[in-house]
């Protein structure tokens, strides 16, 4: 797989969000499937994981240390820390620096590593100067905890004061062809100071890859179940686009999922989407999207059928949303 940069660390195009063989879209697969999913990327020519202390509290950590450590010398490791507790048992958002330094230890033994690649901030503690936050990022950075800083889910202000106290490597945030926020200055702000820009639920929570096609189907404890996008007359309008958006990828000769990973590596070099699966198939189907080339005009057409415009609904309840510091469609204020 072709490869990209996340400050001195050099990763595959295409990274593995982690967090479905844990956490979010009910239950989590058995062990001996997500040891496939995990090791079998490996083999595929992934070298990006990302995982975060909050996906189960603990429990995605600690599949993925057990997992992978054996082979720690193949991948860059990437989690996060902000939204649980300094032991990582209960969730609430917390950037205070001690918390923060405490939880790194934690995750550290989780992940059977003496060092994480990539740590994250994952959300600004709004009680907390983000000053403070990144501070105690940096101390773990010169103790060799850590070697490099990520932002998840903040805006282009947030990242400048946090790339004034120490460089920022890479920002996190949720990017496809349906969820057009950080388009209003996030990508600018990254290119500026020299950021990556990892884009998580890159085919639209499972929506832009056919995933759903009724939400009534979903299981218990799916968080997509309270996202405005998948409720009600919401969905059904959604659905219409994803019927021009399947057709598009038909005549592209890729599959929907491919269409919306190589329409995010083709915006801009800066951009590395971690797309996340339980499935071996998908796993590798989504791999095979690095060597997908669109033309002009498809990529023009993406932009045309789904866009922020287009799209019904916004991306998260009002509860989730208040935890997120990034700038907001005009469809979602």
């Amino acid at each position: 797989m072709q490869t990209r940069r996340i400050g001195s660390l050099e990763v595959s195009a295409i990274g593995l969000g982690c967090m479905s063989l844990s956490h979010a879209y009910g239950a989590p697969p058995p062990r001996e499937q997500a040891e496939q999913v995990l090791l079998g990327a490996l083999d595929a020519g992934y070298t990006f994981f990302d995982t975060a202390a909050v996906y189960g509290l603990g429990h995605n950590e600690t599949l993925v240390g057990e997992v992978l450590s054996p082979h720690r010398d193949r991948f860059v490791l990437a989690s996060k820390c902000g939204i649980t507790d300094a032991t990582g048992t209960q969730r609430g958002i917390d950037g205070r620096p001690e918390t923060i330094k405490a939880l790194c230890e934690v995750s550290l033994k989780r992940l059977k590593t003496d060092v994480i690649d990539l740590y994250y901030l994952h959300r600004m503690d709004r009680q907390v100067p983000i000053e403070d936050s990144v501070g105690a990022l940096a101390d773990l950075v010169a103790a060799g905890k850590i070697r490099s800083i990520g932002l998840s889910e903040v805006s282009a202000p947030t990242l400048r004061k946090a790339h004034a106290v120490h460089p920022i490597a890479a920002l996190q945030t949720e990017y496809s062809p349906w969820t057009r926020n950080p388009e209003i200055a996030v990508l600018d702000a990254c290119r500026e100071l020299g950021v990556a820009f990892v884009a998580f639920s890159p085919v639209g929570r499972g929506f832009l890859a056919g995933g759903v096609t009724d939400p009534a189907k979903l299981e218990e404890g799916d968080f997509r179940r309270s996202m405005p996008r998948f409720q009600g007359a919401a969905f059904e309008a959604n659905m219409a686009l994803y019927r021009r958006f399947e057709a598009l990828a038909s005549e592209a000769g890729c599959t929907t999922a491919q269409l919306c990973l190589a329409w995010l590596l083709q915006k801009d070099e800066i951009i590395i989407p971690i797309p996340g699966t339980t499935s071996p198939d998908h796993m590798r189907e989504d791999a095979a999207a690095a060597g997908v080339t669109l033309s002009e005009a498809v990529m023009a057409r993406v932009d045309q059928i789904v866009n922020g415009e287009t799209v019904t609904g916004s991306r998260y309840a009002p509860a989730m949303q208040a935890s997120v510091d990034t700038e907001l469609m005009p469809t979602e204020g």
